[in-house]
């Protein structure tokens, strides 16, 4: 990430988890709580993959090279702790 850029916001990145969900498990963005799992909204290990790919091509076209790793994908079960997981990962160290 270049000093140039400045990665989105908490708020970017929960509207973004929650567009691309939507168009993957063809629901409504406002139909899915940020407190919901991925179980509870119907999301198999397929979609969350689909989820994975198109947040890392956003991210990856906004930033630069961002990738979710897979030893990672365990503990993302639900949209608020992808949003997290995202947000702390763009986070400066």
């Amino acid at each position: 990430m270049s000093a140039a850029t400045i990665p989105p916001s908490r708020d970017e990145i929960l509207a973004l988890v929650r567009d691309q969900l939507a168009e993957i498990l063809e629901v409504e963005p406002t139909s899915i709580a940020e407190d919901a799992t991925f179980t509870q909204l119907g999301a198999d290990s397929l979609a969350l993959i689909e989820l994975v790919e198109a947040i890392e091509e956003n991210l990856t076209a906004r930033v630069g090279d961002f990738r979710i790793d897979d030893e990672d994908l365990e503990g993302l079960e639900s949209v608020r702790s992808a949003v997290d997981y995202v947000t702390a990962k763009l986070s400066p160290a």
